[in-house]
């Protein structure tokens, strides 16, 4: 394994990268700057009132697409972003998901489509994934639903190369895809570029970390040098810099100041939990809450398991993985959106670029490796201003990682408890109380009905002299069934496992407290930077690290500094008096074979 040793000022540099990662970045090249708080997009079921977006000079059609879509006012990023692309500029934007980003590209380009309908295939959409892919070319048609001859292409892998020919080689607006489908198509020739005058980069960071850049610049090549480009990223790593000083020309900067607001209506809690004991936990969780639920795990095994648990329990679950052909994940998507599924089971790839209204609930079932990470998987929940729900799952290996989580978003997650047999029970009871109020209210709505449920009750009064109350009684006790109603498992371990757990989190955090002390007095003097060719996409973690330097060394763990943990490399304190002989095996050392 390759090894080189940094100077100090690797720990400066870091910590300056680090920073600007979660701050403001200022592009020396870049002018017209628009810094904007990011907030909710405002939506109106009412008359839908369109007067915050006449000023645009949007012609009727999009306004009434955006009428019946009923949103009423712009969004911050809207309000910078489409006065600069109707005006033709490029643009660089920070914006995280459920900001109206895509409507901030979308609504201006098929304004100027409409202008100009002269050529074929103008604009090309890059996005990271299927997922997004279909969700964003599901956003092209309903704004422009009012604007004839139209014509939105997504283009992705898993599906057949024939439909995706056959309609590029019909007129087409707009082709939104995934890098890889994209390049197949360009060396077949059934994609011609040749009248692409905008291409759009979505979620670039994300692209970037699923090592598309070189695929991205290639596809950049074969495009006109003419061209509008707009890139969008909830990050700003230098790669992204990178290419925005390459392609770029005099863009408009508009960078989100906060990404704060955008969870703000999402509650975020925690549940420390023993390995063994996740799935009771996760049961019981979706005691209290079962209707709209994204169930995020590392690995596609784990998400049929779980699954095929939930559905032994009774409830109505599906699975997103990338082993599931992508129309059979469409179908899933769509089946979640309309209610005939409750939950879903899915990994973080699977699941990027998911939008579906109903979700209230996300669970991380797996602890996220990182910020942006969890970000996203939050994200699914609290779209377009409303309300959501996330619960994280936390082992007591996990702890240290939860509190660096609040630092590097800013947010203190709330801690709970898993919900007892008292409390499920108690919910249970009141469902079954809102579900007969609910029925005897739906009784006047149903004619039919009704007059049979008369017939019923007076047959049962006369035939077998029951009265309203044992009606009543033998009613409920069909709906509740032949099962004990209440839940009786014993659920001592929870309230042993809170106690315990509690006790442990205050002694680490004591000692954790002591050991940063002792390492920030000596961290400048007796430390030096190491660095490693491994990291996050090699699934490295500091345990990992940690066990194979002591284990190929005689440096004993006590005496490690600081591990920093990158996508393809890590850096790592070492004491700085080691020996050539231990420098030596360091060079040799492999984590995770």
């Amino acid at each position: 394994m390759a090894l080189k040793k940094d100077s100090n000022s690797l720990h400066g540099e870091q910590e300056k990268s680090q920073n600007e990662d979660a701050s403001l970045l200022e592009l020396k090249n870049l002018e017209n700057k628009k810094e904007i708080e990011s907030q909710p997009l405002e939506v109106s079921k009412g008359n839908g009132n369109e007067n915050g977006f006449l000023d645009f000079g949007f012609n009727q059609s999009i306004l009434n697409s955006l009428r019946n879509k009923g949103y009423k006012n712009p969004t911050p990023i809207q309000k910078a972003a489409i006065p600069e692309l109707m005006l033709g500029r490029d643009l660089l934007g920070q914006a995280q998901t459920g900001t109206g980003k895509t409507a901030a590209f979308a609504l201006p380009l098929i304004q100027k489509l409409a202008d100009n309908k002269e050529l074929n295939a103008k604009v090309l959409v890059m996005t990271p994934t299927r997922e997004l892919a279909t969700q964003v070319a599901e956003s092209f048609k309903s704004y422009s639903s009012e604007s004839s001859n139209f014509k939105t292409v997504a283009i992705y892998g898993g599906t057949d190369y024939r439909n995706q020919i056959s309609a590029l080689k019909r007129k087409v607006d707009v082709v939104v895809g995934t890098p890889g489908r994209i390049m197949d198509h360009i060396r077949q020739g059934t994609f011609k570029t040749k009248d692409i005058n905008c291409l759009v980069l979505d979620e670039a960071d994300e692209m970037l970390n699923m090592g598309f850049l070189e695929d991205i610049e290639w596809i950049i090549d074969q495009l006109p040098e003419n061209k509008q480009m707009v890139l969008f990223s909830a990050t700003m790593p230098n790669e992204i810099r990178n290419i925005a000083k390459k392609y770029l020309n005099d863009p408009a900067e508009i960078l989100i100041k906060s990404i704060k607001k955008e969870t703000q209506l999402i509650s975020q809690k925690f549940i420390y939990i023993q390995r063994h004991h996740k799935l009771d936990a996760l049961k019981r969780i979706l005691e209290i809450n079962n209707e709209g639920v994204i169930i995020f795990v590392r690995t596609k095994l784990l998400t049929t398991s779980i699954a095929e648990a939930l559905e032994n329990s009774g409830h109505t679950v599906a699975v997103l993985n990338g082993d599931i052909p992508q129309n059979q994940r469409e179908n899933t998507v769509d089946r979640l959106k309309k209610g005939f599924i409750n939950i879903l089971v899915a990994t973080d790839v699977a699941a990027r670029g998911l939008d579906v209204e109903r979700i209230k609930l996300v669970v991380n079932y797996d602890f996220p490796f990182d910020k942006e990470t969890y970000t996203h998987r939050i994200g699914r929940t609290g779209r377009a201003g409303r309300s959501g729900e996330a619960i994280l799952f936390v082992n007591q290996r996990e702890k240290h990682f939860l509190r660096n989580l609040e630092n590097s978003t800013r947010t203190k997650i709330e801690e709970i408890n898993i919900p007892s047999n008292k409390i499920i029970n108690e919910k249970r009871m009141e469902k079954l109380i809102e579900n007969v109020n609910e029925s005897s209210l739906a009784i006047d709505e149903n004619e039919d009905n009704k007059a049979l449920i008369i017939d019923v009750l007076d047959n049962l009064k006369e035939k077998y002299s029951m009265d309203d109350s044992n009606i009543a009684m033998a009613a409920i006790n069909l709906v509740i069934g032949n099962k004990s109603f209440f839940v009786n498992e014993d659920d001592s371990w929870i309230h042993k496992q809170n106690n315990t757990d509690r006790n442990r989190s205050n002694r680490n955090i004591n000692n954790r407290m002591r050991n940063s002390n002792r390492r920030n007095n000596y961290q400048n003097d007796s430390f030096e930077t190491y660095k490693f060719n491994f990291g996050k996409f090699d699934g490295v973690r500091v345990a990992n690290i940690i066990s194979s330097i002591c284990n190929s060394t005689n440096i004993n763990g006590r005496s490690i500094g600081k591990i920093q943990i990158f996508n393809d490399y890590s850096l790592v304190d070492l004491p700085r008096d080691l020996h050539r002989e231990t420098k030596n095996k360091l060079k040799k050392i492999k984590v995770r074979n």
